[in-house]
């Protein structure tokens, strides 16, 4: 049997969804009157013109950091999910550093994001195993959980063409891919797992 999810990797697991929307949500207070977290998008709090950019741009490196010390810990997982939960952690800190300019396109900072929202949407299905491991490892749950992803992943996408509430659709679906590797790391400290680990 595999080892149980070790202590830092859940700390890590646990620390991504606190930073992320702890840090749009500090950043966004930081913001003129005016702003609304449901149509602005969380890139906007790091622009290059936004008030206290510093601290959207750092939770997003610490989230990117969190997924990949994360996908290092989740021995339960199988290796291709973990390398796409990865890419996921290292293509949001390629979100920070290619930040929206105060106008006009930015090309780095669209692949940059879709790679992250893509990676941390589909790494569940590529990271179950066969047999009786973690529920949350387990193919159907893994694969369920990366539909659910790409779901939300797809509303958000659809906002962004046809305008509406593409804040909350983001935050949503950025939400949920920062929790989902707590779940799948909280999953792999079940009680078989910590009886096997101390023998």
């Amino acid at each position: 049997m595999r080892a149980s999810t070790p202590w830092w990797a859940l700390l890590s697991a646990a620390a991504a969804p606190v930073v992320l929307i702890g840090g749009w949500s500090v950043a966004a207070q930081r913001q003129p009157r005016g702003y609304d977290s449901t149509v602005a998008t969380i890139s906007s709090l790091a622009a290059r013109d936004a008030n206290d950019r510093w601290l959207m741009t750092l939770a997003l490196v610490g989230v990117g950091v969190c997924h990949g010390v994360t996908a290092l810990g989740l021995s339960r997982a199988a290796p291709a999910g973990r390398i796409a939960l990865g890419v996921g952690g290292v293509a949001t800190v390629l979100v920070a550093c290619f930040p929206l300019p105060a106008s006009g396109s930015a090309p780095a900072h669209a692949v940059a994001a879709g790679a992250a929202f893509g990676a941390l949407a589909v790494w569940p299905a590529f990271a179950w195993r066969r047999g009786r491991g973690p529920v949350a490892l387990r193919p159907v749950v893994s694969v369920a959980a990366a539909v659910a992803l790409l779901g939300l992943v797809g509303w958000f996408a659809f906002t962004l063409s046809a305008g509406g509430r593409v804040g909350l659709a983001e935050r949503v679906a950025a939400g949920a891919q920062a929790c989902w590797p707590l779940v799948a790391a909280l999953s792999g400290r079940g009680p078989q797992d910590r009886k096997a680990a101390t023998r």
